[in-house]
């Protein structure tokens, strides 16, 4: 099996690796990082105690482990705590945004020559993996290489779920390599249970991007910041976080609509991927809109629509508007994290394709915190609300839902201290 991936895996390098050149160095300026991937220039760490590697593929999994490093580096100042992530965003940051970290790196191409490169370097005790990111010969080798393998938030899709059962046979064998699981909800429970993974190896221990710990605003600092990027009281602020191609469109004509009804509204869009900002800008010229660009904005320049063309501000400008639409959710991507904007009890609206994050868009809609869209009427609606109250009760709903999702990251600790033990 594994030596049939192997090769499976080469010749699909060979064949994307030119167009996967071209997307990342020339059309997005990114570097490939391709003499870390193979393990050249490794950090060098004397860890002389205890030491674990912790990976996450990108943005969404690393801030997801904030919290819980954090704790951890308080709870055992002594350990060694490597990490790496798959994306140059990812990685980018967690160099910026988690603290007690000793070493970061790119997660090495899937071959048993270079993992056991990675694990004989770094040595570590325990190696864990966020959410759902399985490469065989990594998995393999951390099952040979260390005391133990963990999976932390574990989450499986419904898509994800299809093909798990399409190829059990290979998912079986490859979850045979981790020593136990911390899922989000039942659901998984059930997916791996249907794997032949036994009951005893698994847990529910929630979410842990539930556990965010964002900047407060106070009203004054938030008014402030409001005022200081041109936006008045009398303005209805929308932030669309993560959006993708296709949806933009969407968002934009749904404001024309709403402004032709006399809405005096905003619009911030932070597109999943910063290489589209040029084809936003064309499309808000497109209806007639006048763009910003985040980075090149200053004091007093007018605008309808701002792009966020940075990195890591999103969470910021969700405090700053009056609702939040999650992107990916429009299109059949799958969505994308809804919590941010509820840490800051804004109202949550989303499209129909929110597979990745289902669990928590039926719970945040049972709650009454966030709301579907199915039409373009109801696009217009989030940009001309009828009720503005009715605005204030979602938004407070949705921290009073997030709240009540706590409890992951002390589940999670107690988990890597047991299999740390010894």
């Amino acid at each position: 099996m594994y030596t049939l991936y192997s090769m499976l895996l080469f010749v699909t390098m060979c064949l994307y690796f030119p167009l996967y050149w071209v997307k990342l160095r020339l059309l997005r300026g990114e570097r490939l990082h391709f003499k870390e991937r193979l393990g050249l220039g490794l950090p060098s760490v004397e860890a002389s105690g205890k030491s674990c590697w912790i990976h996450a593929v990108s943005v969404g999994e690393v801030l997801s482990l904030r919290n819980l490093i954090g704790k951890l580096r308080d709870r055992h100042p002594d350990w060694i705590i490597h990490f790496s992530c798959l994306t140059h965003s990812g990685f980018h940051v967690a160099k910026t945004k988690l603290s007690g970290v000793d070493d970061f790196f790119f997660i090495p191409l899937d071959f048993k020559c270079l993992v056991n490169r990675f694990f004989k370097r770094l040595n570590p005790d325990l190696f864990i993996l966020a959410e759902s990111e399985f490469w065989p010969n990594l998995l393999r080798a951390a099952k040979k290489q260390t005391r133990g393998v963990l999976l932390v938030n574990g989450r499986i899709s419904g898509s994800t779920a299809k093909r798990y059962r399409r190829f059990k046979f290979f998912v079986k064998k490859l979850l045979k390599n981790v020593d136990f699981f911390l899922v989000q909800t039942e659901g998984e429970r059930d997916i791996l249970t249907e794997m032949d993974v036994g009951e005893d190896e698994i847990e529910v221990a929630g979410n842990l991007k539930a556990e965010i710990d964002l900047r407060v605003f106070s009203d004054l600092e938030r008014n402030a910041s409001r005022n200081d990027i041109g936006i008045l009281e009398t303005h209805h602020v929308v932030v669309a976080g993560s959006t993708h191609k296709g949806e933009e469109d969407k968002l934009l004509r749904a404001m024309v609509e709403a402004r032709k009804k006399g809405a005096s509204v905003l619009l911030i869009l932070a597109p999943r991927h910063l290489a589209r900002v040029d084809e936003i800008r064309k499309l808000c010229a497109k209806h007639g809109l006048k763009c910003e660009l985040r980075s090149k904005f200053g004091a007093g320049t007018p605008w309808e629509v701002l792009i966020l063309d940075t990195m890591g501000e999103l969470a910021q400008f969700y405090a700053l508007s009056d609702a939040a639409f999650i992107g990916g959710s429009l299109i059949p991507w799958g969505g994308q994290n809804l919590l941010e904007p509820a840490y800051y009890s804004r109202p949550i609206f989303f499209g129909p394709f929110m597979e990745n994050f289902a669990a928590l868009a039926d719970t945040f809609i049972q709650s009454g915190a966030a709301r579907m869209i199915h039409a373009p009427a109801d696009l217009i609606q989030i940009f001309w609300p009828q009720d503005k109250d009715d605005l204030y009760r979602m938004g407070s709903k949705a921290k009073e839902t997030l709240e009540s999702l706590r409890g992951a990251t002390d589940k999670t600790i107690s988990a890597i201290e047991r299999m740390m033990a010894f």
